[in-house]
């Protein structure tokens, strides 16, 4: 490609004269250097063969004379030879055989130079030595008259006495010395620069003439050329009319035409394209008028079509609160009746609308989820959790449907599973109980196994892989690709069936796809079952969800299994021997018999799945009550509270399956005290003590409030009731309370404006508000935090969780000193998964780290060291995401983006200062906090 362009660079006259000239040119200066050199050599033969011809007889007449030393002869001979050659010789000398000088033509200064510098026997022949101008010319002398010829090649034979200057090989003659002659060449030099000037000559006339000749030929080819590239380069920036004019010599003149023609067709051309263009552009402005319109058109459409997903967005919104709060009344008000003494249809009465309205309310929130992701309006939150502990909470949800199908429920955990992690743990828990309640749900008989399994493990980042085995109805293989589709499900008769929306699957997978990052897939067949896996990514947390167990302790400890269910005992089993433990088996109670027989162990798992009746079981119990100190029963009946009431006096422990790792590491390490109390005493439970405390309930719904009241009421000493918002701020100006539930969605004056009011002007400006919503609590969450709310309750209202609350908040510091934007203490529980202990220890932790800290960033901040800074408030920015510090999180987030993208530390400096200003502020809140929460909550209300 380079040199294509270095060739279009150069214009066709430069090619024609370089490619003109240079053959010329070349060819002229190889026969000049030819002929030249010729003539050179010439010139020196000739000179050669003169000197020949004049020392090779004075040679031949000096014999005689050196012979008889007889000088002044031989000196007449050689003055008159050189006076013959005066212009030619410039010396003659002859040497003796032991080379002195033996007689010279006339005295010469340098007749060193013409003195033999070798041996004399090599001298057998005429010798030429060239010494600067000067030819040196050397000829031995014998002493027999039949002497040797000269063989210089460059002689060709033309000397007539070159036969008697040489020696033959078998001679007998004596070497008597050598003629040296010494030559001038200066006219032979003189020749060879004529020669090669007429050289010079020659060529430079050449050169002239093809000159002459190629400027002609340029004239008359190359200008018409030229020409015709310029008519096209106007020809292609639109000058149509343009032409050639003239006649021209051969093809170039039909060169011409052709192009003149060419012109004249483009030019036709051009014009009815130009009419088509015309046509075509009024064409398309009426299009484009017609587009215009339809725009006009799509854009009102557009925003109608956006205003319409408002309004659904806004109707779901208000639906799901609206739907959310009369089942709030039901559910509550049912769960109320529940405690009253009723008969056993009144009771059913009761669990059945009870358990209605909660299916109903997992409809609402699997519509209002898909609603949420279809709209990609629904955001995960990442706080540590324990993994077996909140697995554990959504098994036991999940266990009582499982066994009153007599299902077999296995959750298997593997060991390298590890247990503190940081991600969404509501969301992970829904995602499990969609693919576990479907697994009971289409389960008839056999079992459902869950599987947890390590895929990777790489710095804080791990995969986990959960896998749900059942044994049910199973999926038709042409039926399979309807499972992930919204409100769609296998079958048209399983929603008669089995109930259920169709929407759990596709609420699954975009949670495990689109939001976490993960996969989903399954595999079934017809009558044999299903299974449904999906693989999240998640990473580990620095911090403990619980108090960690010495498990070291069962090392070694013995352990009787009895368990006639093969996936079970598979699983109890393989726990056991994680831990060291040495495990011994039993299907049967032939095997259980065997194995007890003179063996006592530390501890038996007893399955009661073998016996029909209670009697037997506990027949059963008592035979085997003798081989251990601890004695555990593995509970997976419908009712498992009764069930453990009536076999409390025989074991030590009820364990309900599917098992609990950690309870079960917990009993192991730390059995219980063994009772020999043959039966329960059944005793009157005394009434729970109320808190004196006053608290004020807001919600526009009356059945709500009256279910709130009541709730509080059983728990509280003083309970005030309104039903606006303008009542409340105007009852928290005139009286003070220790607590106030606060409903967000009311008419006039709602929770989140009652609250920035009671703030600004009241006596409960430092009183806990507590939030209660129907809306889900992730999208409700910054506005609680925002409007100045320390807490939130979602409707329906849980009693367990009104007490856990109101536990929460009895020993709360009164945080008088620090703004909550500093210090948010509900924020921090939350972050830290409602741990009271791990959100003080994460508080510790952090205060313990801020001296180094603020010293670092001092320390960075005088150096102006970016990378320094940067590293310390990424580390800063990673522990306030866990600690309920907003203003720091926010500005450890601003400071570490900026530096990210390159911005030095001093243009930062303003954000830095006031970052060591907050770390102040919460370094004196945390110390507060801490010293206050510290203190020990009653552990029952």
């Amino acid at each position: 490609m380079n040199t294509a362009h270095n060739m279009t660079k150069y214009s066709l006259r430069s090619w024609v004269l370089v490619l003109a000239l240079a053959p010329t040119i070349l060819v002229g200066i190889l026969l000049g250097s030819y002929f030249t050199i010729n003539r050179f050599y010439d010139l020196e033969d000739t000179l050669k063969e003169m000197g020949s011809n004049i020392i090779e007889p004075l040679a031949i007449s000096a014999e005689q004379s050196l012979s008889s030393n007889n000088r002044e002869i031989t000196k007449v001979l050689l003055a008159r030879a050189q006076l013959n050659k005066s212009t030619l010789v410039k010396s003659i000398a002859i040497f003796d055989v032991d080379n002195q000088l033996f007689v010279t033509s006339h005295y010469h200064k340098d007749f060193e130079v013409m003195r033999y510098k070798e041996a004399l026997d090599s001298l057998r022949e005429t010798q030429f030595e060239h010494e600067g101008d000067t030819l040196v010319v050397r000829t031995p002398i014998f002493s027999i008259s039949n002497r040797p010829h000269s063989t210089d090649s460059r002689d060709n034979g033309t000397s007539r006495y070159s036969d008697a200057v040489v020696m033959p090989d078998n001679s007998n003659a004596t070497l008597l010395g050598y003629v040296s002659l010494m030559l001038n060449k200066e006219k032979a030099l003189l020749e060879q620069h004529r020669a090669a000037v007429a050289a010079f000559i020659i060529v430079l006339i050449g050169v002239q003439l093809n000159l002459l000749f190629t400027f002609r030929l340029v004239k008359n080819v190359t200008q018409p050329i030229t020409d015709m590239v310029k008519l096209v380069g106007k020809i292609r920036e639109g000058k149509l009319d343009a032409r050639l004019e003239g006649n021209l010599i051969g093809e170039l003149d039909l060169l011409n035409r052709g192009i003149n023609a060419m012109a004249s067709s483009l030019s036709e051309y051009h014009d009815e394209m130009q009419q088509n263009i015309d046509q075509a552009t009024s064409d398309l402005r009426e299009t484009l008028e017609q587009i215009e319109i339809q725009n006009i058109a799509l854009d009102r459409a557009k925003k109608d079509a956006q205003e319409a997903s408002r309004i659904k967005s806004e109707f779901l919104a208000n639906m799901s609160h609206e739907l959310r709060t009369p089942l709030n009344g039901v559910i509550g008000f049912a769960r109320q009746l529940l405690k009253t003494p009723l008969h056993s249809s009144q009771m059913e009465y009761i669990k059945t609308i009870e358990r209605s309205a909660t299916s109903l309310l997992q409809i609402i929130n699997d519509i209002l989820d898909f609603s949420k992701l279809e709209a990609n309006k629904m955001v995960l939150e990442s706080m540590p959790f324990g993994l077996r502990s909140s697995l554990e909470d959504t098994i036991n949800l999940l266990a009582g449907s499982a066994h009153a199908k007599g299902l077999e429920f296995v959750v298997d955990v593997d060991s390298a599973v590890p247990e503190n992690l940081v991600g969404d743990v509501m969301r992970l828990s829904q995602i499990t109980t969609n693919l576990i309640g479907n697994a009971i749900k289409f389960t008839e008989e056999g079992s459902v196994h869950v599987r947890i399994t390590l895929i990777s493990n790489e710095e804080n980042n791990i995969v986990l892989r959960f896998e749900v085995n059942d044994t049910g109805i199973g999926i038709e293989a042409e039926q399979q690709e309807l499972l992930f589709q919204a409100f769609g499900q296998a079958d048209s008769s399983i929603s008669r069936r089995y109930g259920g929306t169709g929407l759990g699957l596709v609420i699954t997978k975009r949670l495990v796809v689109q939001m976490m990052g993960g996969r989903i897939g399954f595999h079934s067949e017809a009558g044999k079952g299903s299974s449904f896996w999906f693989t999240v990514p998640l990473q580990l947390s620095p911090f403990p969800a619980h108090e960690t167990l010495p498990m070291d302790k069962l090392i070694g400890h013995t352990v009787l299994l009895f368990e006639p269910r093969k996936l079970s005992r598979q699983s109890i089993a393989r726990t056991l021997k994680n831990w060291q433990m040495l495990v011994t088996e039993a299907t049967s109670e032939a095997e259980l018999d065997y194995h007890l027989k003179g063996n006592r162990y530390d501890a038996i798992l007893l399955s009661g799945h073998s016996c029909e009746t209670h009697e037997q079981l506990q027949r059963l119990l008592t035979q085997v009550k003798d081989h251990t100190g601890s004695l555990l029963l593995l509970n997976d009946c419908l009712d498992p509270e009764v069930f453990s009431q009536e076999m409390a006096s025989y074991v030590d422990l009820v364990m309900p399956l599917p098992i609990s790792e950690l309870k079960l590491a917990q009993y192991l390490i730390f059995p219980p005290l063994r009772k020999d109390t043959p039966a329960i005493q059944k005793t009157v439970k005394a009434p729970a003590k109320r808190h004196p405390l006053n608290v004020l309930a807001v919600d526009d719904n009356l059945a709500n409030l009256k279910l709130i009241d009541t709730l509080l009421k059983e728990l509280v000493a003083n309970v005030v009731a309104v039903s606006s918002g303008d009542q409340a701020v105007a009852l928290a100006k005139s009286r003070a309370f220790d607590l106030i539930f606060m409903d967000i969605q009311m008419p006039g004056t709602d929770g989140i404006t009652a609250t920035k009011l009671i703030r600004q002007d009241s006596l409960n400006r430092n009183t806990p508000i507590i939030a209660v919503t129907a809306h889900a609590i992730n999208e409700e969450r910054e506005r609680i935090q925002s409007s100045g709310m320390d807490g939130y309750l979602p409707k329906p209202i849980d009693e367990a969780a009104l007490k856990g609350v109101i536990a929460r908040w009895l020993t709360r510091p009164t945080f008088t000193h620090f703004d909550n934007n500093t210090l948010n203490w509900e924020l921090c529980l939350s972050q830290a998964n409602q741990k009271e202990d791990l959100a003080i220890d994460m508080l510790k932790m952090m205060l313990d780290s801020l001296p180094g800290t603020v010293n670092d960033i001092e320390l960075a901040m005088s150096r102006t060291d970016n990378e320094a800074m940067l590293h310390t408030v990424h580390k800063l920015h990673g522990a306030s995401c866990y600690c309920g510090v907003p203003t720091t999180q926010k500005l450890c987030q601003q400071i570490e983006s900026a530096l990210k993208r390159g911005t030095m530390v001093a243009d930062v400096e303003p954000e830095i200062l006031e970052l060591l200003d907050e770390l102040t502020k919460v370094e004196s809140a945390a110390t507060q906090v801490i010293s206050q929460m510290s203190a020990e909550v009653p552990n029952e209300l």
